[in-house]
């Protein structure tokens, strides 16, 4: 058996003194972390990506401090984060031959998601994610864990309300809320439509978006199926900017009080943000609104499902399971729910009155969920 060393760690004093260096650079990593976060939050405040879209080739240094109207003294810190994310993905850099000046060029995952006049853009997401209303709950977290009162996350302990309550009171935030969502909504229609649509929505002729906020995946559906009548449920809130749409019906109300029936119901993630047994009101709620399988009636749940290898060590490093943890721990934060594993769902739907659940893969982070009775 190895002794242990004056570090604490088992071999020999080289090889520990590696582990301990290697362990300081991880740990900075984590500690600054969030300085991706908002590296990326700075980057589509400015509008980087659209104005090297609109210059369609790589765009020098000194044009984009213009462009942006960032004045010289600024100049060397803009350059340094330009270097963090380029290093990111998010950009990509040269220097041509005959220039003394980087220049920068998109990279195909800020082509497609922070140009925001492309249909896949997810600024106003990154945005809402990244607004101090929600990130600050975050600082806490160890005052929530400790607490001897109950307030169902960190958000309602740090702003003594529940993140539903805030939107309804505070209108601006309510709407870049919104939009944040709509943003992830419509890529995930997008997916969702290209992937499984004919099998899932082929033959409905009605279907009710609960929770469904400025209507994006109703609307999506409703375009590539026009023979289903759908509508959006919400708070009225929510709702109030669709009202007379002439794609898709609009209608208030509370989903731990009644759906409106339909052939289906669609949740596109909404039950982590809730608990267990909120969740199984809600749905009991939809299970009531649609006919039995045999006449067609289904809840469409758009979730994610987690499927987290090596969990006894914490050993998996995949970027999708790290995404999911980090989402896991973000969602305890924010709301007083929780993502869940494909058994921790199973125990919801026998719960609500389900017999029968399919699951279909959409990406890493999301999966469709069809429930029958």
């Amino acid at each position: 058996m190895e002794s242990v060393n004056k570090y604490g760690i088992e071999g020999d004093d080289e090889v520990a003194m590696a582990e301990l260096v290697r362990g300081h650079g991880h740990l900075w990593n984590i500690i600054f972390g969030y300085v991706n976060s908002m590296a990326l939050k700075c980057a589509a405040e400015l509008g980087i990506a659209d104005e090297i879209h609109r210059h369609g080739q790589p765009l020098p240094l000194s044009v984009l401090l213009t462009k942006l109207s960032i004045p010289p003294s600024r100049a060397d810190s803009f350059r340094r984060l330009m270097r963090l994310l380029v290093h990111s993905g998010l950009f990509a850099s040269s220097t041509a031959r005959d220039e003394e000046e980087e220049a920068y060029a998109l990279t195909p995952i800020s082509a497609s998601f922070l140009v925001t006049s492309k249909a896949d853009n997810m600024s106003p997401f990154v945005l809402t994610i990244l607004d101090p209303i929600l990130v600050d709950p975050g600082h806490c977290l160890s005052r929530w864990f400790t607490s001897s009162a109950e307030p169902p996350s960190a958000f309602d302990l740090f702003h003594g309300k529940s993140i539903f309550e805030l939107t309804g009171n505070n209108p601006e935030f309510n709407v870049n809320y919104n939009l944040g969502l709509a943003a992830d909504a419509r890529f995930m229609a997008k997916l969702i439509l290209k992937q499984c649509g004919n099998d899932v929505f082929r033959g409905l002729r009605s279907l009710v978006d609960v929770g469904g906020g400025t209507g994006v995946l109703a609307i999506a559906i409703a375009d590539a199926f026009p023979q289903i009548k759908c509508a959006v449920f919400d708070l009225p809130h929510v709702v109030s900017s669709l009202q007379g749409n002439p794609t898709v019906a609009a209608i208030a109300g509370n989903m731990f009080e009644f759906v409106p029936p339909a052939d289906a119901v669609i949740l596109k993630w909404i039950l982590h943000d809730w608990n267990d047994e909120d969740c199984v009101r809600i749905l009991k709620n939809c299970k009531k609104a649609i006919p039995a399988k045999e006449e067609g009636g289904k809840v469409i749940i758009i979730e994610m499902v987690t499927q987290l290898e090596n969990e006894e060590d914490g050993n998996n490093h995949d970027e999708t399971t790290k995404a999911q943890l980090l989402l896991d721990v973000y969602v305890r934060a924010v709301y007083p729910g929780k993502e869940r594993s494909e058994v921790e769902w199973k125990s919801i739907f026998i719960a609500a009155g389900f017999s029968d659940y399919t699951i279909s893969p959409i990406s890493g982070l999301r999966s469709l969920i069809q429930l029958f009775y």
